[in-house]
């Protein structure tokens, strides 16, 4: 996982995949992956592994209600459950929630959740949080929607101790209050990146104030510049210089030349056309880049993801 570092020259873009089949939301899911299941997630996942990827990543959704459920779908694995699988099958790819919405739950269970992931992982763990949109999931678990975002804050402010090195954590606040509860087994990491996803305004203050990196949530290229200067401007306010991670989810992309339809906001062709046009993120300040591959089945993802570590990716 790359971050921002000092000297001459941006660092190369790092590469992350969000995982197929986990989700399938019409909006985005090809129709291969409604017949798929645990050997084609684990196929992709060792994919991204060998060609270098910096990340896979798998979403977060309890439960969707039946008016949501033709625009959203209700395929939707649990996330620590899934990246522990994919943990056991995979060697140095890092495993990312985008993301966990984890006002859901008490941050002691996250914690507890994520702790344990990342030592059966072997401190691969990056923990991607959201405040979530669906108000009928909160409501089923009893968790009031409007104050989701005060939650949201709450809970990273507990986390922050609870996936800490601390066995005792501690955390006094308005939601949640816990004090000499131990909790094994800690982290491998001293430090689990927290990144915030959402691209509303008090997503791009949480992230800028709260968190080690920022997940945009549906932003086209032509915004991003004005959310990394919104970024900037946020984090020097809040007096943060440290290392901090920016993502950008791209345009779907198919290398090579396509015998079929893949859309027209497809990025396709050479390897190096790809990647110059990927190389903007990388100007605008970007330092991770979420790719999503058009694909007909999961041999073709799988090549796709092999062709883009190969050829591409050496050229970001």
């Amino acid at each position: 996982m790359r971050t921002r570092r000092e000297g001459p020259g941006p660092a190369p873009l790092a590469c992350g995949i969000q995982l197929p089949v986990q989700s399938q939301s019409p909006l985005y899911a090809e129709p291969w992956e409604a017949g798929a299941g645990p050997t084609e997630l684990v196929a992709v996942a060792r994919a991204a592994d060998r060609a270098g990827f910096a990340y896979v990543a798998c979403c977060d959704h309890v439960a969707i209600p039946r008016s949501r459920a033709a625009a959203m779908g209700t395929v939707w694995y649990d996330p620590v459950a899934t990246l522990a699988h994919l943990a056991a099958v995979t060697d140095r790819v890092r495993l990312l929630s985008h993301v966990a919405v984890v006002a859901l739950r008490h941050p002691l269970v996250t914690a507890k959740q994520y702790a344990t992931l990342d030592r059966l992982s072997g401190g691969r763990l990056v923990l991607g949080v959201g405040a979530g949109h669906v108000r009928e999931e909160f409501d089923a678990l009893g968790v009031d929607f409007r104050r989701r975002g005060a939650l949201l804050d709450e809970s990273l402010d507990a986390l922050r101790g609870a996936l800490g090195t601390e066995e005792f954590p501690e955390h006094h606040g308005e939601r949640w209050d816990f004090a000499d509860l131990g909790q094994r087994p800690r982290p491998v990491q001293t430090r689990v990146p927290i990144w915030v996803g959402g691209s509303s305004p008090a997503a791009l203050r949480r992230a800028a104030s709260r968190g080690d990196g920022w997940l945009p949530q549906g932003d086209p290229r032509r915004r991003m510049p004005e959310r990394l200067a919104t970024l900037a401007e946020l984090r020097a306010l809040a007096g943060r210089d440290g290392a901090f991670t920016v993502g950008a989810v791209t345009e779907p992309v198919h290398v090579g030349r396509p015998s079929w339809d893949v859309g027209r906001r497809t990025l396709t062709g050479e390897p190096e056309r790809i990647a110059e046009s990927l190389r903007a993120y990388r100007a605008m300040g970007a330092h991770q880049i979420q790719v999503r591959f058009r694909s007909r089945c999961a041999d073709e993802l799988v090549d796709q993801v092999a062709a883009f570590g190969a050829e591409v990716a050496p050229a970001l």
